[in-house]
């Protein structure tokens, strides 16, 4: 498919590619009731410092959050007529907060997520201490503008142990109108340290309708598909929208599919198919396909705890999923061949079968 030209800088970590970045949603498609908690905790006077924004992948949390962040930073001033007239967190593009936003150049504001690792050509696996450390820097400042001062992790299910820590630290004694604002997938996998100290914010998966308004304001090449191809991607996608873009993009459909065939059958291992979807994690475009293998081994995973009350049987499909989530992040750090890493995790459930 052919996309869009790159923005200037290092590519973004949270972005689909050749998708709209999070940081330039302006207006947010669904979610009104969240977006409704958010505004009325804001008004209330007494906002959480912290901020647990949990659901599936692709739903739209990291958006959400930006959106907060940004409605936030454009009105300081909670009591003032123009945050309690707002009926959502929409803030038009050329107000001034959005534009420094938008080019991450807010003073009050830092992202913590994954970065760019320049030799490598390739995202790190983790979000390193040190990267953690970095962002502190927006909380023992004063605003710039007076303000408030925001953290966005996104996402904390890419936090290292060290890193989790040093953000735990951050959010246990927060400075005055300081709000962090933690995007996680899976949050159950974060520390009780972490969530204990967040109001938790749930996001549903999204309607078909909306995941199609969604596409169709991501602009080409996206919109240019035709009504049908959104709307059967939109109705298949289970609510998130960067699977209903995987939907769209030929290449990734293909990989889809693969994924879908290999995973269905398993414990059983089609070695064939295997090798095929192997050879397409090679070089940096190969980092999503098998991000997405990856995944779908975790939910694969997921299911077959759920399936036991056995307490053993639960206990070897945990180990199972820390080996494979170390052996991941190991991959991308050491720049390890991922078709070994995707294979080798294949030939561990093979072996360990028979599974409930």
């Amino acid at each position: 498919m052919r996309r869009p030209a790159a923005e200037e800088g290092a590519p973004e970590s949270d972005v689909y590619p050749g998708a709209r970045p999070p940081r330039l949603t302006t207006a947010i498609v669904g979610h009104a009731q969240a977006q409704a908690e958010l505004l009325g905790a804001y008004r209330s006077g007494r906002l959480a410092h912290a901020w647990l924004i949990a659901g599936p992948e692709g739903v739209g949390k990291a958006s959400l959050a930006w959106a907060f962040a940004r409605f936030v930073l454009a009105n300081p001033d909670p009591n003032a007529a123009e945050a309690a007239a707002a009926r959502d967190l929409t803030v038009p593009e050329t107000h001034p907060a959005a534009r420094t936003l938008a080019a991450l150049a807010h003073p009050d504001f830092a992202v913590l997520r994954r970065t760019w690792n320049v030799k490598a050509k390739s995202f790190y696996s983790e979000i390193r201490v040190d990267d953690v450390r970095d962002a502190h820097g927006v909380f023992r400042l004063a605003a710039g503008f007076g303000g408030w001062r925001i953290l966005l992790v996104d996402a904390a299910d890419d936090l290292n142990r060290e890193g989790a820590n040093a953000l735990l630290k951050m959010i246990e004694e927060p400075p005055d109108r300081a709000l962090a604002l933690i995007v996680a997938h899976r949050p159950g996998r974060l520390p009780p340290t972490i969530r204990s100290r967040c109001r938790r914010l749930t996001l549903e998966p999204l309607a078909p309708a909306a995941i199609e308004a969604i596409l169709r304001a991501q602009g080409p090449p996206w919109s240019e598909n035709a009504a049908a191809a959104i709307a059967a991607a939109a109705a298949s996608a289970g609510g998130s929208v960067r699977e209903a873009l995987r939907r769209l993009d030929p290449e990734s459909a293909q990989t889809g599919a693969l994924i879908d065939a290999i995973v269905v059958g398993l414990p059983a291992v089609d070695w064939r198919s295997a090798l095929r979807l192997a050879d397409r994690f090679a070089g940096a475009a190969g980092a999503e396909a098998h991000e997405r293998f990856v995944l779908a081994i975790y939910d694969w995973l997921a299911a077959r705890a759920r399936a036991t009350s056995e307490p053993l049987r639960r206990e070897a499909i945990a180990e199972l999923w820390e080996k494979i989530r170390h052996g991941a992040r190991e991959t991308e750090a050491l720049n390890i061949d991922r078709k070994i890493h995707a294979l080798a995790m294949l030939q561990e459930i093979a072996e360990r079968a028979p599974w409930p």
